[in-house]
């Protein structure tokens, strides 16, 4: 069993679908755990309502804050983490279990596939339209189609869903708060697991998740996520993307001490940026927005 969980920030209809998705197409009981971002809606009432086990502050403190505070509370090994605007489709949990015991280690990252209706040209996103709104789901239409695109596991990284292993969440610590409120932070992540030695990344093809997509992100100040990646790690994260995850699909598997891309090295374009980043007047990286959701300056509370 998992432990999945979900931040959510005021998006009470969009929860409430993506908790009912998750009970009635599971074939175990998995643990749910749920970080409000204020819950001012009825998000906090209808937690308490159902049992669930919660997290909450007073203001929107961001992903990486609230799901590595969820992430250190979960009980079981796997970890998966998925947002408040994705719908479970039936297989989801056992193609993931699968996907654990294909491997024999638990050094691993899976990601689930993702269908929403418009892909932006990405094609590991199924395209497929059952409406833009908890209001407007065609869960019937869902339900006798998600499998309709027949594509399988993909090597590769991915956005969430993502399941990983508690011991390597912890080993790596998490997603990193310098990336608050969240962007890049999933390819921070990935670089983290890359490090720790992890050559297992995959996306599952019998995983689905119909996603509605940007909810969330769409109402917040984004933080310049690409440019603290690359003075992190010398390399831009779409230079990851394209030179290390591919390296997987090598017959040494991303392995050998000949692969340039078994450990991070400076390119010469994460060089170029780093210059000008430094030297750019706006530096340092965040906008002081973004700091403003950390700890010290939001109330805590949990509950269950």
């Amino acid at each position: 069993m998992f432990s999945i969980v979900i931040p959510s920030w005021n998006n009470l209809a969009y929860l409430k679908l993506c908790v009912e998705s998750i009970r009635k197409h599971s074939r175990f009981e998995h643990e749910i755990l749920v970080h409000l971002n204020d819950g001012s809606d009825g998000s906090l009432e209808w937690v308490k309502s159902q049992g669930i086990k919660y997290t909450q502050t007073d203001k929107n403190v961001g992903i990486c804050l609230s799901v590595n505070h969820l992430m250190a509370q979960a009980k079981h090994e796997w970890l998966l983490y998925m947002n408040d605007d994705m719908v479970a489709a039936p297989g989801w949990d056992t193609a993931f279990i699968a996907a654990t015991e294909s491997v024999n280690t638990d050094l691993a990252m899976f990601f689930g596939t993702l269908i929403q209706p418009e892909n932006g040209g990405n094609d590991v996103i199924i395209k497929q339209d059952f409406g833009g709104s908890p209001a407007d789901f065609d869960e019937a239409k869902f339900l006798k189609s998600y499998l309709d695109d027949g594509r399988g596991d993909k090597e590769g990284g991915a956005s969430q869903p993502t399941l990983v292993h508690k011991k390597w969440w912890a080993m790596v610590g998490g997603y990193s708060i310098e990336f608050s409120p969240g962007m890049s932070s999933d390819d921070d992540l990935m670089m983290k697991f890359w490090v720790a030695g992890c050559r297992n990344f995959r996306i599952v093809g019998g995983s689905r998740f119909y996603h509605f997509g940007c909810k969330s992100t769409g109402r917040i100040k984004h933080n310049l996520g690409g440019r603290v990646f690359v003075m992190k790690w010398g390399v831009t994260h779409l230079e990851f993307h394209r030179l290390y995850l591919p390296s997987l699909r090598k017959p040494d598997g991303g392995n050998s001490p000949g692969n340039p891309h078994n450990f991070v090295r400076g390119s010469l374009l994460g060089k170029i940026r780093r210059l000008r980043y430094t030297l750019k007047s706006n530096y340092p990286l965040q906008d002081i927005e973004a700091w403003d959701a950390l700890p010290g300056r939001a109330k805590w509370n949990e509950g269950n």
